[in-house]
C-alpha cells in the first residue's frame, strides 16, 4: 500500500455580492486535497483547504506552491493512517501557519480511513439521523437589502438570525434590529451580531449599550483583533456578551489558548476550523473553554460542501444546544452537489440525496495537480 495526495483547484461563485466589513465577496477559490492508496484508487478521502482572503494566516502568494510542496512530501513518506496518529502526522508534516492546509489534510485523511464516504466523524448527523440548529445568516447591505434578507430568514423558519455590522451606518444597523424586536421577543427569535472588528476603541462601549437594549444573545468581534487590553475590559464590562472570533486566529500552542482565554474571559468563542488549524485545534479550544466556564459555537468560513460537512459531522459529535454557524452550503451557483439539507433553521444529512463529485473534474476555475 502507498497513500498519495494530489490537489484539485476550484474556484467557486457567489450567487450575490457578500458584504463584509472587509470588502465584497464574489467568488472564492478551495483546494481540494485527495488522497488514495494506489492499490485501491477507487477509495478517495476528500478535504477542503479554503483560505480566506485577508484573514486567514496562509492567505500568501505561495499558497499553492506549499500546498504543491506538501502533497510531494505526503507522497515520499510511505504512510499507514490511523485515527491515532493524524495529529503526529500533522504536526510534522503542516505548519501551524498552514491552517487551512492542515483543515483540508486533516479531514482527507479521516475521510480515507472511513473509506473514502464523506464521513469524516461517523455519528447519527452523518447518517441524517440528527439535525443541528444553526443561526440563519444576514450579509452587509444597503438597508433593503439587509431588510430582505430578513425576511427571507424569518420566512423560512430560522427562529436565530445574525446580522454582520459595521457596513452601513449604524443607527441603520439598529433600526434593523429594532424593527425585529418590534415583532419578536427574545424568547421568540435570537438575535446575533457580528462587527467583524468594525468597532473603533473609543465608540465600542457606547455602541455596545446601544444594542443592548435590543435583547441580543451575542456580539462577535467588537473590536479589531490583538487589543487584548482594551477586549479584556470590554468582556468584564459589556451588557451584551462578547464572543472571540478573529481574536483566536494564530494562536496554536495549547498554553498560549488557555492564557488567552483566562485572560480576556470572554463570553463566547467562535470556532472555525479552517482558520483555526483544524479539528486537532478545536478539540483544545473546546476543552480549554469548559474548564474556564465559557461558552462556544463552530462556524463554517466559506467552504464548500465538502469542508461544511466536515465541519458539521464534527460539531454534532458535541452536546451544545446553541444554534451554530453552518448555514453557508447555499452561498454559490457552482457548490458541490451534496446530501446537506436545511430545513426550518436546521441543518442536516439527507440520506436519500447523494455527493456528485464531477463537477470538480469539469467546473470553471479547475485545476488538477497529480
Amino acid at each position: 500500500m502507498s497513500l498519495k495526495a494530489n490537489y484539485v483547484k476550484y474556484t467557486l461563485h457567489f450567487k450575490f455580492e457578500a458584504g463584509t466589513s472587509r470588502g465584497v465577496l464574489t467568488q472564492k477559490d478551495s483546494y481540494y486535497i485527495r488522497i488514495s492508496d494506489d492499490e485501491n484508487p477507487a477509495v478517495v478521502g476528500l478535504g477542503e483547504c479554503g483560505p480566506l482572503k485577508g484573514l486567514s494566516p496562509d492567505d500568501r502568494p505561495d499558497f499553492e506552491a506549499q500546498l504543491s510542496e506538501i502533497c510531494a512530501v505526503f507522497n515520499g513518506l510511505d504512510l499507514q493512517l490511523f485515527r491515532w496518529n493524524i495529529p503526529i502526522i500533522l504536526s510534522q508534516l503542516i505548519s501551524n501557519q498552514l491552517p487551512s492546509i492542515r483543515f483540508g489534510f486533516e479531514t482527507a485523511m479521516l475521510d480515507f480511513i472511513n473509506g473514502g464516504q464523506r464521513i469524516v466523524v461517523d455519528n447519527e448527523f452523518a447518517h441524517g439521523n440528527k439535525a443541528i440548529p444553526i443561526n440563519g445568516l444576514i450579509w452587509m447591505g444597503s438597508r433593503e437589502v439587509m431588510h430582505r434578507q430578513i425576511e427571507e430568514k424569518l420566512a423560512a423558519g430560522y427562529t436565530t438570525i445574525k446580522l454582520k455590522i459595521g457596513a452601513i451606518d449604524f443607527d441603520q444597523e439598529c433600526e434593523l434590529l429594532e424593527a425585529i424586536r418590534t415583532r419578536f421577543s427574545a424568547d421568540q427569535i435570537t438575535l446575533r451580531v457580528d462587527a467583524n472588528g468594525a468597532f473603533h476603541p473609543d465608540d465600542a462601549m457606547p455602541k455596545l449599550e446601544r444594542l443592548a437594549q435590543y435583547d441580543l444573545h451575542s456580539i462577535e468581534q467588537p473590536i479589531r483583533q490583538g487589543q487584548v487590553e482594551l477586549l479584556t475590559e470590554l468582556c468584564r464590562q459589556t451588557p451584551v456578551p462578547i464572543a472571540l472570533d478573529e481574536e483566536l486566529i494564530g494562536h496554536t500552542e495549547y498554553v498560549d489558548k488557555f492564557r488567552l482565554l483566562k485572560k480576556i474571559q470572554p463570553q463566547f468563542i467562535i470556532l472555525k476550523p479552517t482558520l483555526l488549524g483544524g479539528l486537532h485545534h478545536c478539540d483544545e479550544w473546546i476543552e480549554t473553554a469548559g474548564r474556564l466556564g465559557i461558552g462556544w459555537w463552530i462556524t463554517s468560513a466559506l467552504e464548500s460542501n465538502i469542508g461544511l460537512n466536515a465541519i458539521a459531522q464534527y460539531t454534532a459529535q458535541f452536546k451544545n444546544s446553541l444554534p451554530q454557524g453552518l448555514g453557508t452550503g447555499q452561498l454559490y451557483h457552482n457548490n458541490v452537489d451534496s446530501p446537506l439539507v436545511i430545513e426550518k433553521g436546521f441543518l442536516k444529512t439527507d440520506p436519500a440525496k447523494s455527493w456528485n463529485l464531477d463537477i470538480l473534474e469539469r467546473g470553471p476555475g479547475v485545476r488538477v495537480e497529480e
